[in-house]
Protein backbone atom coordinates (compact mmCIF):
# COMPACT_ATOMS: atom_id res chain seq x y z
CA UNK A 1 0.00 0.00 0.00
CA UNK A 2 1.05 3.57 -0.68
CA UNK A 3 2.61 5.74 2.04
CA UNK A 4 1.26 9.28 1.57
CA UNK A 5 3.62 10.83 4.10
CA UNK A 6 6.69 9.89 2.04
CA UNK A 7 7.89 11.09 -1.37
CA UNK A 8 6.53 11.89 -3.85
CA UNK A 9 3.49 13.03 -1.80
CA UNK A 10 4.98 14.26 1.50
CA UNK A 11 1.48 14.98 2.78
CA UNK A 12 0.67 16.39 6.19
CA UNK A 13 -1.69 14.58 8.55
CA UNK A 14 -4.46 16.99 7.55
CA UNK A 15 -3.90 16.31 3.83
CA UNK A 16 -3.89 12.55 4.37
CA UNK A 17 -7.16 12.94 6.26
CA UNK A 18 -8.68 14.77 3.27
CA UNK A 19 -7.64 11.91 1.00
CA UNK A 20 -9.10 9.23 3.27
CA UNK A 21 -12.32 11.08 4.02
CA UNK A 22 -12.92 12.01 0.38
CA UNK A 23 -12.59 8.38 -0.67
CA UNK A 24 -14.82 7.25 2.16
CA UNK A 25 -17.60 9.61 1.03
CA UNK A 26 -17.49 8.38 -2.57
CA UNK A 27 -20.01 5.96 -4.01
CA UNK A 28 -18.55 2.93 -5.77
CA UNK A 29 -19.33 4.52 -9.14
CA UNK A 30 -17.48 7.68 -8.13
CA UNK A 31 -14.51 5.57 -7.09
CA UNK A 32 -14.49 3.72 -10.40
CA UNK A 33 -14.71 7.02 -12.29
CA UNK A 34 -11.55 8.33 -10.60
CA UNK A 35 -9.55 5.57 -12.30
CA UNK A 36 -10.24 6.95 -15.78
CA UNK A 37 -8.74 9.63 -17.98
CA UNK A 38 -11.11 10.75 -20.71
CA UNK A 39 -9.83 12.16 -24.00
CA UNK A 40 -12.07 15.04 -25.06
CA UNK A 41 -12.44 15.48 -28.81
CA UNK A 42 -15.50 17.60 -28.12
CA UNK A 43 -14.82 20.52 -25.75
CA UNK A 44 -18.28 22.08 -25.84
CA UNK A 45 -19.54 22.96 -22.35
CA UNK A 46 -22.65 20.81 -22.40
CA UNK A 47 -20.81 17.65 -23.43
CA UNK A 48 -17.94 18.25 -21.00
CA UNK A 49 -20.35 18.74 -18.08
CA UNK A 50 -22.33 15.62 -18.92
CA UNK A 51 -19.24 13.37 -19.04
CA UNK A 52 -17.84 14.68 -15.77
CA UNK A 53 -21.14 14.60 -13.91
CA UNK A 54 -22.16 11.15 -15.19
CA UNK A 55 -18.82 9.37 -14.86
CA UNK A 56 -16.91 11.28 -12.11
CA UNK A 57 -13.67 10.91 -14.09
CA UNK A 58 -10.29 11.47 -12.46
CA UNK A 59 -8.51 13.23 -15.30
CA UNK A 60 -8.75 14.61 -18.82
CA UNK A 61 -6.72 14.94 -22.00
CA UNK A 62 -7.82 16.78 -25.10
CA UNK A 63 -7.10 17.57 -28.73
CA UNK A 64 -4.77 20.53 -29.02
CA UNK A 65 -6.54 23.82 -29.67
CA UNK A 66 -5.56 27.44 -29.13
CA UNK A 67 -4.53 28.42 -25.62
CA UNK A 68 -7.57 30.65 -25.15
CA UNK A 69 -10.07 27.94 -26.12
CA UNK A 70 -8.35 25.34 -23.97
CA UNK A 71 -8.17 27.54 -20.91
CA UNK A 72 -11.93 28.11 -21.14
CA UNK A 73 -12.54 24.37 -21.61
CA UNK A 74 -10.33 23.38 -18.67
CA UNK A 75 -11.81 25.96 -16.33
CA UNK A 76 -15.30 24.75 -17.20
CA UNK A 77 -14.24 21.13 -16.65
CA UNK A 78 -12.84 21.92 -13.21
CA UNK A 79 -15.99 23.82 -12.26
CA UNK A 80 -18.08 20.79 -13.23
CA UNK A 81 -16.19 18.28 -11.07
CA UNK A 82 -16.82 17.49 -7.42
CA UNK A 83 -13.22 16.31 -6.98
CA UNK A 84 -10.56 18.44 -8.73
CA UNK A 85 -9.34 16.95 -11.99
CA UNK A 86 -5.96 15.99 -13.30
CA UNK A 87 -5.45 17.92 -16.55
CA UNK A 88 -2.73 16.29 -18.63
CA UNK A 89 -0.71 17.44 -21.63
CA UNK A 90 1.89 15.70 -23.77
CA UNK A 91 4.79 18.16 -23.70
CA UNK A 92 7.98 16.47 -24.86
CA UNK A 93 9.57 19.49 -26.52
CA UNK A 94 7.88 22.59 -25.13
CA UNK A 95 4.48 24.22 -24.78
CA UNK A 96 3.43 23.10 -28.27
CA UNK A 97 2.53 19.77 -26.68
CA UNK A 98 -0.21 21.48 -24.67
CA UNK A 99 -1.76 23.78 -27.29
CA UNK A 100 -1.58 24.72 -30.96
CA UNK A 101 0.03 28.08 -30.27
CA UNK A 102 2.48 26.83 -27.64
CA UNK A 103 6.22 27.32 -28.05
CA UNK A 104 8.35 24.48 -29.37
CA UNK A 105 11.82 24.61 -27.79
CA UNK A 106 13.72 21.42 -28.60
CA UNK A 107 13.19 17.69 -29.04
CA UNK A 108 15.06 15.10 -27.02
CA UNK A 109 17.42 14.52 -29.94
CA UNK A 110 18.14 18.25 -30.14
CA UNK A 111 18.94 18.37 -26.44
CA UNK A 112 21.42 15.51 -26.82
CA UNK A 113 22.95 17.14 -29.90
CA UNK A 114 23.43 20.40 -27.99
CA UNK A 115 25.03 18.63 -25.03
CA UNK A 116 23.27 21.17 -22.82
CA UNK A 117 21.53 20.37 -19.55
CA UNK A 118 20.44 24.03 -19.54
CA UNK A 119 18.50 23.42 -22.76
CA UNK A 120 16.79 20.36 -21.24
CA UNK A 121 15.87 22.53 -18.26
CA UNK A 122 14.44 25.20 -20.57
CA UNK A 123 12.33 22.61 -22.41
CA UNK A 124 10.83 21.52 -19.09
CA UNK A 125 10.43 25.09 -17.91
CA UNK A 126 8.57 26.30 -21.02
CA UNK A 127 6.49 23.12 -21.09
CA UNK A 128 5.41 23.77 -17.51
CA UNK A 129 4.92 27.52 -17.80
CA UNK A 130 2.76 27.39 -20.91
CA UNK A 131 0.81 24.28 -19.90
CA UNK A 132 0.11 25.73 -16.45
CA UNK A 133 -1.23 28.92 -18.06
CA UNK A 134 -4.19 27.02 -19.51
CA UNK A 135 -4.78 24.93 -16.38
CA UNK A 136 -2.69 21.80 -17.01
CA UNK A 137 -1.25 20.17 -13.88
CA UNK A 138 0.28 16.93 -15.19
CA UNK A 139 2.69 16.46 -18.08
CA UNK A 140 3.08 13.06 -19.72
CA UNK A 141 6.84 13.52 -20.05
CA UNK A 142 9.79 13.58 -20.19
CA UNK A 143 10.72 10.56 -22.24
CA UNK A 144 12.87 7.96 -20.46
CA UNK A 145 13.37 5.78 -23.53
CA UNK A 146 16.85 5.09 -24.90
CA UNK A 147 17.50 5.00 -28.64
CA UNK A 148 19.54 1.81 -28.92
CA UNK A 149 18.03 0.76 -32.25
CA UNK A 150 18.49 3.34 -35.02
CA UNK A 151 15.49 1.88 -36.84
CA UNK A 152 13.09 2.84 -34.03
CA UNK A 153 11.09 5.79 -35.31
CA UNK A 154 8.84 6.31 -32.25
CA UNK A 155 11.67 7.59 -30.03
CA UNK A 156 14.08 8.67 -32.79
CA UNK A 157 13.81 12.34 -31.89
CA UNK A 158 11.90 11.98 -28.60
CA UNK A 159 14.59 10.13 -26.64
CA UNK A 160 17.11 12.19 -24.70
CA UNK A 161 19.91 9.96 -25.82
CA UNK A 162 21.38 6.66 -26.95
CA UNK A 163 22.84 5.81 -23.54
CA UNK A 164 21.41 5.84 -19.99
CA UNK A 165 23.82 8.49 -18.72
CA UNK A 166 22.55 11.14 -21.15
CA UNK A 167 18.91 10.20 -20.57
CA UNK A 168 19.36 10.49 -16.80
CA UNK A 169 21.00 13.91 -16.85
CA UNK A 170 18.67 15.45 -19.43
CA UNK A 171 15.53 13.97 -17.84
CA UNK A 172 16.66 15.36 -14.49
CA UNK A 173 17.15 18.84 -15.96
CA UNK A 174 13.78 18.70 -17.76
CA UNK A 175 12.00 17.69 -14.55
CA UNK A 176 13.71 20.50 -12.64
CA UNK A 177 12.29 23.04 -15.11
CA UNK A 178 8.86 21.42 -15.09
CA UNK A 179 8.73 21.38 -11.28
CA UNK A 180 9.07 25.16 -11.17
CA UNK A 181 5.52 25.38 -12.57
CA UNK A 182 3.90 22.89 -10.15
CA UNK A 183 3.22 20.50 -13.02
CA UNK A 184 3.69 16.78 -12.37
CA UNK A 185 6.38 14.94 -14.34
CA UNK A 186 5.79 11.47 -15.76
CA UNK A 187 8.56 9.25 -17.12
CA UNK A 188 7.50 7.09 -20.06
CA UNK A 189 7.31 4.34 -21.38
CA UNK A 190 8.11 1.74 -18.70
CA UNK A 191 9.85 -0.73 -19.06
CA UNK A 192 11.47 1.12 -21.96
CA UNK A 193 11.24 1.67 -25.71
CA UNK A 194 14.09 2.05 -28.20
CA UNK A 195 15.48 -1.49 -28.28
CA UNK A 196 13.39 -2.81 -31.14
CA UNK A 197 12.31 -1.19 -34.39
CA UNK A 198 8.53 -1.69 -34.17
CA UNK A 199 5.80 0.66 -32.94
CA UNK A 200 3.84 -0.30 -29.82
CA UNK A 201 0.86 1.64 -31.19
CA UNK A 202 0.53 -1.09 -33.81
CA UNK A 203 1.45 -4.28 -31.95
CA UNK A 204 2.84 -5.57 -28.65
CA UNK A 205 6.18 -3.87 -28.15
CA UNK A 206 8.98 -6.09 -26.88
CA UNK A 207 12.07 -5.05 -24.93
CA UNK A 208 14.16 -8.21 -25.29
CA UNK A 209 17.10 -7.15 -23.12
CA UNK A 210 18.61 -9.53 -20.61
CA UNK A 211 17.89 -8.81 -16.95
CA UNK A 212 21.43 -7.52 -16.45
CA UNK A 213 21.31 -5.23 -19.50
CA UNK A 214 17.92 -3.83 -18.49
CA UNK A 215 19.03 -3.09 -14.95
CA UNK A 216 22.14 -1.26 -16.23
CA UNK A 217 20.15 0.84 -18.72
CA UNK A 218 16.41 1.46 -18.41
CA UNK A 219 16.39 0.18 -14.85
CA UNK A 220 19.07 2.70 -13.92
CA UNK A 221 17.13 5.56 -15.56
CA UNK A 222 13.93 4.76 -13.70
CA UNK A 223 15.61 3.94 -10.37
CA UNK A 224 17.48 7.25 -10.40
CA UNK A 225 14.28 9.21 -10.98
CA UNK A 226 12.37 7.20 -8.37
CA UNK A 227 15.07 7.83 -5.76
CA UNK A 228 14.85 11.56 -6.56
CA UNK A 229 11.10 11.69 -5.93
CA UNK A 230 9.50 11.07 -9.34
CA UNK A 231 5.70 11.32 -8.87
CA UNK A 232 4.32 9.38 -11.85
CA UNK A 233 5.30 6.77 -14.43
CA UNK A 234 3.51 5.80 -17.64
CA UNK A 235 3.47 2.05 -18.31
CA UNK A 236 3.94 1.20 -21.97
CA UNK A 237 2.32 -1.45 -24.13
CA UNK A 238 5.72 -3.11 -23.99
CA UNK A 239 6.73 -6.52 -22.65
CA UNK A 240 10.00 -7.34 -20.88
CA UNK A 241 9.95 -11.12 -21.36
CA UNK A 242 13.31 -12.10 -19.90
CA UNK A 243 12.61 -10.26 -16.65
CA UNK A 244 8.98 -11.41 -16.58
CA UNK A 245 9.99 -15.05 -16.92
CA UNK A 246 12.40 -14.69 -14.02
CA UNK A 247 9.74 -13.09 -11.85
CA UNK A 248 7.15 -15.72 -12.82
CA UNK A 249 8.92 -19.09 -13.16
CA UNK A 250 7.33 -21.26 -15.81
CA UNK A 251 5.79 -18.36 -17.74
CA UNK A 252 5.33 -19.29 -21.39
CA UNK A 253 5.62 -17.01 -24.40
CA UNK A 254 1.82 -17.08 -24.70
CA UNK A 255 1.52 -15.67 -21.18
CA UNK A 256 3.80 -12.66 -21.75
CA UNK A 257 1.77 -9.45 -21.51
CA UNK A 258 2.56 -5.74 -21.90
CA UNK A 259 3.61 -3.92 -18.73
CA UNK A 260 0.15 -2.33 -18.51
CA UNK A 261 -1.31 -5.78 -17.80
CA UNK A 262 1.64 -7.45 -16.06
CA UNK A 263 1.51 -7.47 -12.22
CA UNK A 264 5.01 -8.91 -12.13
CA UNK A 265 6.33 -5.73 -13.78
CA UNK A 266 4.15 -3.07 -12.15
CA UNK A 267 3.44 -4.49 -8.68
CA UNK A 268 6.43 -6.76 -8.10
CA UNK A 269 9.25 -4.99 -9.95
CA UNK A 270 8.31 -1.30 -10.13
CA UNK A 271 6.36 -0.83 -6.89
CA UNK A 272 8.09 -3.65 -5.05
CA UNK A 273 11.76 -4.12 -5.85
CA UNK A 274 12.27 -0.56 -7.15
CA UNK A 275 10.20 0.95 -4.32
CA UNK A 276 8.14 3.29 -6.50
CA UNK A 277 5.64 4.94 -4.18
CA UNK A 278 4.02 7.15 -6.83
CA UNK A 279 1.23 6.74 -9.39
CA UNK A 280 1.30 4.53 -12.48
CA UNK A 281 -0.84 5.46 -15.47
CA UNK A 282 -1.32 3.25 -18.52
CA UNK A 283 -0.40 4.42 -21.96
CA UNK A 284 -3.38 4.82 -24.29
CA UNK A 285 -5.59 1.73 -24.23
CA UNK A 286 -6.45 1.91 -27.93
CA UNK A 287 -2.87 0.94 -28.74
CA UNK A 288 -2.70 -2.55 -30.19
CA UNK A 289 -0.04 -3.67 -27.71
CA UNK A 290 -2.84 -3.80 -25.15
CA UNK A 291 -5.79 -4.54 -27.40
CA UNK A 292 -4.15 -7.63 -28.93
CA UNK A 293 -3.68 -9.25 -25.51
CA UNK A 294 -7.27 -10.20 -24.63
CA UNK A 295 -10.86 -8.99 -24.80
CA UNK A 296 -11.35 -5.38 -23.79
CA UNK A 297 -13.87 -6.39 -21.13
CA UNK A 298 -10.99 -8.28 -19.51
CA UNK A 299 -8.07 -5.90 -19.94
CA UNK A 300 -9.84 -2.75 -18.73
CA UNK A 301 -10.05 -3.98 -15.10
CA UNK A 302 -6.89 -6.11 -15.35
CA UNK A 303 -4.78 -3.01 -15.94
CA UNK A 304 -5.78 -1.73 -12.49
CA UNK A 305 -5.45 -5.21 -10.97
CA UNK A 306 -1.91 -5.42 -12.37
CA UNK A 307 -0.91 -2.31 -10.41
CA UNK A 308 -1.67 0.57 -12.78
CA UNK A 309 -3.57 3.28 -10.92
CA UNK A 310 -5.20 5.17 -13.81
CA UNK A 311 -6.47 4.09 -17.21
CA UNK A 312 -6.08 5.96 -20.54
CA UNK A 313 -8.71 6.29 -22.20
CA UNK A 314 -12.35 5.35 -22.68
CA UNK A 315 -13.13 3.65 -25.97
CA UNK A 316 -16.86 3.90 -25.28
CA UNK A 317 -17.80 5.73 -22.08
CA UNK A 318 -20.68 3.51 -21.06
CA UNK A 319 -19.09 0.20 -22.03
CA UNK A 320 -15.64 0.77 -20.50
CA UNK A 321 -17.13 2.10 -17.28
CA UNK A 322 -19.20 -1.07 -16.99
CA UNK A 323 -16.16 -3.21 -17.75
CA UNK A 324 -14.25 -1.55 -14.90
CA UNK A 325 -17.18 -1.68 -12.50
CA UNK A 326 -17.85 -5.34 -13.27
CA UNK A 327 -14.17 -6.09 -12.75
CA UNK A 328 -14.49 -4.69 -9.24
CA UNK A 329 -17.75 -6.54 -8.53
CA UNK A 330 -16.24 -9.82 -9.76
CA UNK A 331 -13.12 -9.45 -7.63
CA UNK A 332 -10.63 -8.84 -10.46
CA UNK A 333 -9.93 -5.50 -8.77
CA UNK A 334 -9.78 -6.17 -5.04
CA UNK A 335 -10.98 -3.72 -2.42
CA UNK A 336 -7.39 -3.23 -1.28
CA UNK A 337 -6.13 -2.53 -4.83
CA UNK A 338 -8.92 -0.05 -5.48
CA UNK A 339 -8.22 1.77 -2.21
CA UNK A 340 -4.50 1.90 -2.97
CA UNK A 341 -5.09 3.32 -6.46
CA UNK A 342 -7.51 5.94 -5.14
CA UNK A 343 -5.10 7.02 -2.41
CA UNK A 344 -2.35 7.50 -4.97
CA UNK A 345 -4.69 9.50 -7.23
CA UNK A 346 -6.09 11.75 -4.53
CA UNK A 347 -2.72 11.88 -2.80
CA UNK A 348 -1.14 13.56 -5.81
CA UNK A 349 -4.10 15.90 -6.16
CA UNK A 350 -3.51 16.88 -2.54
CA UNK A 351 0.23 17.26 -3.16
CA UNK A 352 -0.66 19.76 -5.89
CA UNK A 353 -3.02 21.51 -3.43
CA UNK A 354 -5.85 21.10 -5.91
CA UNK A 355 -8.37 20.52 -3.12
CA UNK A 356 -7.45 23.70 -1.25
CA UNK A 357 -7.41 25.70 -4.48
CA UNK A 358 -10.87 24.35 -5.24
CA UNK A 359 -12.12 25.43 -1.81
CA UNK A 360 -10.55 28.88 -2.18
CA UNK A 361 -11.82 29.37 -5.73
CA UNK A 362 -8.27 29.68 -7.09
CA UNK A 363 -8.25 26.48 -9.15
CA UNK A 364 -8.99 28.28 -12.41
CA UNK A 365 -6.35 29.69 -14.76
CA UNK A 366 -6.75 33.41 -15.46
CA UNK A 367 -6.82 35.01 -18.90
CA UNK A 368 -3.82 37.23 -18.13
CA UNK A 369 -1.71 34.12 -17.56
CA UNK A 370 -1.91 33.41 -21.31
CA UNK A 371 0.62 36.18 -21.97
CA UNK A 372 3.41 33.68 -21.20
CA UNK A 373 2.40 31.53 -24.21
CA UNK A 374 4.67 32.31 -27.15
CA UNK A 375 6.37 35.17 -25.31
CA UNK A 376 9.63 36.61 -26.62
CA UNK A 377 11.69 34.97 -23.87
CA UNK A 378 10.47 31.56 -24.99
CA UNK A 379 11.01 32.36 -28.67
CA UNK A 380 14.57 33.38 -27.85
CA UNK A 381 15.08 29.99 -26.18
CA UNK A 382 13.76 28.27 -29.31
CA UNK A 383 16.19 30.22 -31.49
CA UNK A 384 19.15 29.48 -29.25
CA UNK A 385 18.23 25.80 -29.09
CA UNK A 386 18.32 25.55 -32.88
CA UNK A 387 21.57 27.52 -33.03
CA UNK A 388 23.30 25.12 -30.63
CA UNK A 389 21.93 21.82 -31.91
CA UNK A 390 21.90 21.81 -35.73
CA UNK A 391 24.40 19.10 -36.64
CA UNK A 392 26.71 18.60 -39.60
CA UNK A 393 26.91 14.81 -39.69
CA UNK A 394 29.21 14.61 -42.69
CA UNK A 395 30.86 16.78 -45.34
CA UNK A 396 33.17 14.25 -46.91
CA UNK A 397 33.78 16.20 -50.15
CA UNK A 398 34.30 19.50 -48.31
CA UNK A 399 31.51 21.11 -50.31
CA UNK A 400 30.65 23.68 -47.66
CA UNK A 401 30.28 26.58 -47.46
CA UNK A 402 27.82 27.19 -50.28
CA UNK A 403 26.84 30.82 -50.79
CA UNK A 404 24.87 32.88 -53.34
CA UNK A 405 28.19 34.32 -54.52
CA UNK A 406 29.67 30.89 -55.27
CA UNK A 407 26.52 28.83 -56.02
CA UNK A 408 23.70 31.14 -57.01
CA UNK A 409 21.32 28.73 -58.75
CA UNK A 410 19.90 26.10 -56.39
CA UNK A 411 17.96 23.06 -57.51
CA UNK A 412 15.63 22.41 -54.56
CA UNK A 413 14.07 19.04 -53.72
CA UNK A 414 11.56 18.72 -50.86
CA UNK A 415 10.59 15.30 -49.53
CA UNK A 416 7.49 14.50 -47.50
CA UNK A 417 5.76 11.46 -46.09
CA UNK A 418 2.03 10.89 -45.90
CA UNK A 419 0.13 14.18 -46.00
CA UNK A 420 -2.63 14.41 -43.43
CA UNK A 421 -1.79 11.18 -41.64
CA UNK A 422 -2.46 10.60 -37.96
CA UNK A 423 -1.41 14.11 -36.97
CA UNK A 424 -2.33 16.25 -39.94
CA UNK A 425 1.12 16.65 -41.48
CA UNK A 426 1.39 19.18 -44.30
CA UNK A 427 3.89 20.56 -46.82
CA UNK A 428 3.92 24.00 -45.21
CA UNK A 429 7.68 23.88 -44.68
CA UNK A 430 8.30 23.98 -48.46
CA UNK A 431 7.11 27.57 -48.60
CA UNK A 432 9.32 28.51 -45.65
CA UNK A 433 12.39 26.83 -47.19
CA UNK A 434 11.95 28.72 -50.46
CA UNK A 435 11.37 32.03 -48.67
CA UNK A 436 14.45 31.66 -46.51
CA UNK A 437 16.68 30.59 -49.40
CA UNK A 438 15.55 33.56 -51.46
CA UNK A 439 16.03 35.94 -48.52
CA UNK A 440 19.59 34.65 -48.29
CA UNK A 441 20.13 35.56 -51.95
CA UNK A 442 19.81 32.21 -53.70
CA UNK A 443 17.92 31.70 -56.96
CA UNK A 444 15.62 28.74 -56.23
CA UNK A 445 14.46 26.22 -58.84
CA UNK A 446 11.92 23.88 -57.19
CA UNK A 447 11.90 20.36 -58.59
CA UNK A 448 8.33 19.26 -59.31
CA UNK A 449 8.24 16.72 -62.15
CA UNK A 450 9.50 13.57 -60.47
CA UNK A 451 8.65 11.18 -63.34
CA UNK A 452 10.32 13.09 -66.16
CA UNK A 453 13.59 11.55 -67.44
CA UNK A 454 16.74 13.06 -66.02
CA UNK A 455 17.73 14.58 -69.32
CA UNK A 456 21.33 15.34 -70.28
CA UNK A 457 23.40 15.14 -67.11
CA UNK A 458 25.99 17.61 -68.43
CA UNK A 459 23.26 20.21 -68.76
CA UNK A 460 22.28 19.72 -65.10
CA UNK A 461 25.59 21.22 -63.99
CA UNK A 462 25.24 23.96 -66.60
CA UNK A 463 21.79 24.94 -65.28
CA UNK A 464 22.33 24.61 -61.54
CA UNK A 465 25.22 25.37 -59.21
CA UNK A 466 24.17 23.16 -56.29
CA UNK A 467 21.34 20.91 -55.12
CA UNK A 468 19.60 21.17 -51.77
CA UNK A 469 17.38 18.37 -50.49
CA UNK A 470 15.14 19.07 -47.50
CA UNK A 471 13.38 16.03 -46.01
CA UNK A 472 10.38 16.82 -43.82
CA UNK A 473 9.31 13.22 -43.36
CA UNK A 474 7.15 12.52 -40.32
CA UNK A 475 5.33 9.41 -39.26
CA UNK A 476 3.75 8.17 -36.07
CA UNK A 477 1.45 5.29 -35.24
CA UNK A 478 0.73 4.45 -38.88
CA UNK A 479 3.73 2.32 -39.87
CA UNK A 480 6.46 0.49 -37.99
CA UNK A 481 9.31 2.15 -39.84
CA UNK A 482 9.28 5.64 -41.28
CA UNK A 483 11.47 5.90 -44.36
CA UNK A 484 11.84 8.25 -47.28
CA UNK A 485 9.12 7.44 -49.80
CA UNK A 486 10.16 8.57 -53.27
CA UNK A 487 7.49 10.02 -55.49
CA UNK A 488 7.81 7.57 -58.38
CA UNK A 489 9.57 4.40 -59.43
CA UNK A 490 13.27 5.30 -59.87
CA UNK A 491 12.16 8.86 -59.24
CA UNK A 492 14.50 11.51 -60.63
CA UNK A 493 14.51 13.26 -57.25
CA UNK A 494 16.67 10.47 -55.77
CA UNK A 495 20.17 12.01 -55.40
CA UNK A 496 21.67 10.74 -58.66
CA UNK A 497 23.17 14.23 -59.01
CA UNK A 498 25.63 14.07 -56.09
CA UNK A 499 28.62 13.90 -58.45
CA UNK A 500 27.23 16.48 -60.88
CA UNK A 501 26.90 19.42 -58.45
CA UNK A 502 27.54 19.95 -54.72
CA UNK A 503 24.57 18.38 -52.94
CA UNK A 504 23.39 19.11 -49.39
CA UNK A 505 20.80 16.92 -47.67
CA UNK A 506 18.94 18.40 -44.67
CA UNK A 507 16.67 16.36 -42.43
CA UNK A 508 14.05 18.44 -40.62
CA UNK A 509 12.84 15.58 -38.44
CA UNK A 510 14.39 12.11 -38.31
CA UNK A 511 18.05 11.72 -37.53
CA UNK A 512 18.64 8.51 -39.49
CA UNK A 513 17.81 9.26 -43.13
CA UNK A 514 21.31 8.22 -44.22
CA UNK A 515 19.99 4.67 -44.48
CA UNK A 516 18.08 5.86 -47.58
CA UNK A 517 20.54 8.42 -48.94
CA UNK A 518 24.02 7.07 -48.16
CA UNK A 519 25.25 8.54 -51.45
CA UNK A 520 24.98 12.15 -50.26
CA UNK A 521 28.30 13.61 -49.14
CA UNK A 522 26.93 16.50 -47.08
CA UNK A 523 24.26 15.61 -44.53
CA UNK A 524 22.72 17.83 -41.84
CA UNK A 525 20.28 17.09 -39.01
CA UNK A 526 18.21 20.19 -38.23
CA UNK A 527 15.66 18.39 -35.96
CA UNK A 528 12.66 20.64 -36.66
CA UNK A 529 10.69 22.09 -39.58
CA UNK A 530 10.37 25.47 -37.87
CA UNK A 531 11.33 28.72 -39.61
CA UNK A 532 14.09 29.28 -37.06
CA UNK A 533 15.66 25.87 -37.71
CA UNK A 534 15.41 26.29 -41.49
CA UNK A 535 16.86 29.81 -41.48
CA UNK A 536 19.74 28.90 -39.16
CA UNK A 537 20.54 25.79 -41.18
CA UNK A 538 20.84 27.89 -44.34
CA UNK A 539 23.09 30.35 -42.52
CA UNK A 540 25.35 27.49 -41.43
CA UNK A 541 25.44 26.06 -44.97
CA UNK A 542 26.63 29.51 -46.07
CA UNK A 543 29.34 29.54 -43.40
CA UNK A 544 27.83 32.48 -41.50
CA UNK A 545 27.91 30.50 -38.26
CA UNK A 546 29.37 27.22 -37.04
CA UNK A 547 27.64 23.89 -36.74
CA UNK A 548 27.56 23.33 -32.98
CA UNK A 549 25.54 20.12 -32.65
CA UNK A 550 27.00 16.67 -32.04
CA UNK A 551 25.73 13.38 -33.39
CA UNK A 552 25.66 9.87 -31.95
CA UNK A 553 26.61 6.77 -33.90
CA UNK A 554 22.98 5.93 -34.70
CA UNK A 555 23.02 8.51 -37.49
CA UNK A 556 25.18 6.21 -39.63
CA UNK A 557 22.62 3.40 -39.37
CA UNK A 558 25.34 0.75 -38.90
CA UNK A 559 26.27 1.05 -42.57
CA UNK A 560 29.74 1.66 -43.98
CA UNK A 561 28.22 3.38 -47.05
CA UNK A 562 26.67 6.14 -44.98
CA UNK A 563 30.10 7.33 -43.80
CA UNK A 564 31.54 7.82 -47.29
Amino acid sequence: MVNLTEKPYNLTEKEVQWVKETIEKMSIKEKIGQLFFHFFDNIEDEYVSSVIENYSIGGIRYNNETAQKLQKFINHAQSSSKVPLFIAANCDAGGNGAMKDGTYIASGAQVEASGSEELAYQVGLVSGREAKAIGVNWNFGPNADILFNWRNTIVNTRAHGSNPENVIKYDRAFIKGLNESDVLACLKHFPGDGVEERDQHLLLGVNDQSIEDWEETFGKVYQTAIDEGLPTIMAGQIALPNYQKQLVPGMTDQEVLPATLAPELITDLLKGKMNFNGLVVTDASHMIGMASSMKRRDYVPRAIAAGCDMFLFFNDLEEDFEFMLNGYKEGVITEERLQDALERILGLKAALNLHTKQEEGSLFAKEEELSIVGCQEHLNMQEQAAENSITLVKNTKNELPITPETHKRIKLYTLYGEEGGAFGFTKESQKVIIEELEKAGFEVHLHTNIERPKGKTVEYAENYDAAFVFADVQGYATENNVRIRWGASTSNEIPWYVHEVPTVFVSLNFTTHLTDVPMVKTYINAYKNSRAAIRLTIEKIMGLSEFKGNYNENVFCEMWQSRL
